[in-house]
């Protein structure tokens, strides 16, 4: 797989001084569709922060991440987490702002990502949750080698989950 240098990102973990470019960013109807349905409110937004940066505090190296592009503009969030619902797999996520879609960010992010858990937990297995809906980001998960293995509701969403595994039993 060719990829673009997702070196060029910059992930640093959310502190409490940067609500207001993360609520600039879900605030955004086109932005959150796949996530909540539609922009967060500012209660909404702020109690998802606030849930972010707990997660942050608790793990020294996995957490909720700022993420700058090579000029240093910030362009979405990453995250790699423990699963809440199965702490024997890493969950990944991310939020692009809509200004830098379709320009390969998408692809870095997920790259840059993946490789962290890596180098910070090798072999463990990741699980990617969307929208069934949201057709990009099941083919980005699926560039990575993620498969789909479960469709219904989860925490009130309609959920796909794509797994990452380390090693798939051949088939």
């Amino acid at each position: 797989m060719k990829f673009m240098n997702s070196d060029q990102l910059t992930f640093r973990k959310y502190i409490e001084a940067d609500f207001d470019s993360f609520y600039a960013m879900v605030q955004q109807d086109d932005v959150m569709k796949y996530i909540s349905g539609a922009g967060l409110t500012e209660v909404q937004a702020r109690s998802k922060f606030r849930s972010m940066l707990e997660l942050n505090r608790e793990e020294d190296t996995l957490g909720c991440f700022m993420v700058y592009n090579e000029a240093g503009i910030f362009i979405g969030d990453g995250k790699l987490v423990s699963y809440k619902h199965d702490t024997s797999l890493l969950e990944i996520g991310y939020i692009l702002k809509s200004t830098f879609w379709n320009r390969g960010y998408g692809t870095m992010i997920c790259h840059k990502i993946i490789t962290l858990a890596d180098e910070l937990l090798p072999g463990k297995d990741m699980v990617g949750l969307i929208d069934p809906d949201n057709i990009a980001s099941k083919k980005l998960l699926e560039k990575f080698g993620f498969r789909s293995y479960f469709l219904g509701m989860e925490d009130d969403l309609p959920t796909e989950k794509l797994l990452l595994k380390r090693t798939w039993p051949a088939e």
